[in-house]
């Protein structure tokens, strides 16, 4: 692999979980240029705004000097060709999320054949973490914290608490 190797890791992030920073973490270690590239679909309704995600992330992987946080709307593959990307990184948790993902990665394949989907397990202790799952927790009053860093988590507060 080269030194010039570069790799996205897409998504919503609504919002960024550990399981996701896990995902980065160790993507970040293998590659060595990573973006984390923040979906905008506008028709997609989100608690975090764009913008609002962006920060955030930026926030709690600001140490991370080989990572970048960048934002795409549209098509992955129009992304990824914008970027002269060559990986697609691909976080799974279960083998419910499998299927899907193995659909995304053919179809992107299909569209960019020079771009590889890397798929990577999340760690046994976020497998079973999800961000919808984290906004119910946090608006039904329970305590996130055990599955957001803390910036989020205070945001999470402010949002569903008011």
């Amino acid at each position: 692999m080269s030194e010039h190797t570069l790799a996205i890791y897409p998504g919503s992030f609504d919002p960024i979980t550990y399981g996701h920073l896990d995902i980065i973490q160790r993507a970040s270690a293998v590659f060595p240029r990573l973006i984390v590239a923040v979906l905008h679909n506008p028709h997609k309704k989100s608690l975090f705004s764009f913008d609002e995600r962006i920060l955030l992330i930026r926030e709690v992987l600001g140490h991370m000097p080989n990572v970048k946080i960048d934002g795409f709307e549209g098509l992955l593959a129009d992304y990824v060709r914008s970027t002269n990307a060559k990986i697609i990184v691909r976080g799974l948790r279960a083998i419910s999320d499998f299927e899907y993902e193995f659909q995304m990665a053919l179809t992107n394949k299909k569209i960019c054949p020079d771009v590889e989907t890397v798929f990577m397990m999340s760690g046994e202790q976020y497998s079973y973490i999800s961000s919808r799952l984290i906004k119910e927790i946090s608006m039904l009053g329970g305590d996130a914290s055990y599955f957001v860093p803390g910036p989020v988590n205070r945001e999470l507060l402010k949002k569903l608490r008011k």
